[in-house]
This record gives C-alpha cells, structure tokens and sequence, in this order.
C-alpha cells in the first residue's frame, strides 16, 4: 500500500499533495476545453478547484493500496473544440501535466525564497510545513510524468496523436483498446523484475524538473 510504514504526519503531508495535484491536474483540463469552445465540464461542475468534484473512487482506491491512481476524467467533446478535435484534444490533454509543472514550480518559488515559514511538526502526528511543501512539489512533478507516458488512457498518448501525422494518427487509434493492457503490463514488470521502463522514464524526469526548480 502506498502509506505502509509511514507516520501519520507522512500519511497527512501525502494526502494533501495528492489532493492538490489531482485537482489542478483536472481542473486544468476542464479549463483548457473551455477556452477551446466546449463547455461540458463546465456544465457538469469541474470547471472547479473543489477536489471532490475530481477524485475518482476507483481510482483513489487503487492509489492507496497499489501506489497509482487517477482522478474523475474531465468529459470533452472534441468536436466542440476549436483547431479541430486532434490538435484540440491534444492541448486539452497537455494542460493537465502542465498545470501540475507550473503547480510545482510555483511551491519551489515559495521555497526557495522562504516564503513559507519552516514551522516543525509535532511529533509523528502533524508534518511540518516544509515536508508538505516539498511533498507538494514532488507529487506535482510525478503526476505530470506519468500522464505524459504516451499509451492510452493517460494524456500523454492524446498529446502524440495531435502531433503526429495525420496518417500515423489513424495507426494508432486501435490502441485505445488495448492501452490499459499495455499500461499495467508495463507497470507489473517493474514490480516483479529488475527492469521497469517506466519507472526509469519517470525518474528521470522527476530528477530534471526538481534540479530546475529546486536547483538540488
């Protein structure tokens, strides 16, 4: 489970980062379909920076005992959508990720001017302010990394369709069906053998973006 053998003061700072980030992470897209001229997240209510309108059951479920998870997704028509519904599904798709990048550098801006007070935790019970901060910041970068892994579902294979080709586009649409498949194939190598693509991807560009902000 994700919270085995933490603290409660852990287990809070976590819950809080996670929080957060999912929520601008869909947030963020029910805005940028919006501009782009569809209105149905609006409609719906997750035009919204309330985080219950985006956790997802399922998904907050498999968050806490496998280590992975995903909020509600953000419904979008992309026929609605201007630039056509490939180009507009594909900055729909980036504004998540993104929204949790600038989330991310706007906490280490706090940081690394002290803006934020280094108030101490009490005891194993209550993180300190500092923890939260910087668990806020990883979380922001991780989440953005695994939505951009370009398979199905996740943002990042929406984002490659709008910048390929028309015709490889239309080549791999038909993953679509099998991308979860593929996603949790990927993940379960890395749980069960030396090798794990994915968590070498992700690592890599958690390293970047934290050395960028945090200059650490």
């Amino acid at each position: 489970m994700l919270f085995r053998g933490m603290t409660l003061a852990q287990v809070l700072s976590r819950i809080i980062a996670l929080l957060i980030a999912f929520t601008v992470h869909e947030f963020a897209h029910a805005w940028m379909a919006n501009k782009l001229g569809d209105r149905t997240a609006t409609e719906q209510g997750r035009l919204s920076l309330n985080p219950f309108r985006h956790l997802d059951p399922l998904g907050t479920l498999m968050l806490f005992t496998v280590g992975f998870g995903w909020g509600r997704p953000v419904p979008v028509n992309p026929y609605n959508l201007k630039n056509g519904p490939r180009a507009g599904m594909a900055w729909t798709a980036l504004a998540g990720p993104a929204a949790n990048l600038i989330t991310a550098a706007a906490f280490s801006f706090l940081y690394r001017l002290n803006l934020v007070p280094d108030v101490a935790g009490v005891g194993n019970f209550i993180p300190g302010l500092w923890d939260v901060l910087g668990t806020i910041i990883l979380y922001n970068i991780g989440l953005a990394a695994f939505n951009l892994i370009p398979l199905p579902p996740l943002d990042g294979f929406s984002v490659l369709l709008g910048v390929v080709p028309r015709e490889w586009a239309i080549r791999l649409l038909p993953l679509r069906q099998y991308g979860s498949l593929l996603l949790i194939g990927l993940l379960a190598i890395g749980w069960v053998t030396p090798m794990d693509p994915l968590g070498i991807f992700m690592s890599r560009f958690i390293d970047v973006f934290w050395n960028l902000f945090l200059g650490i």
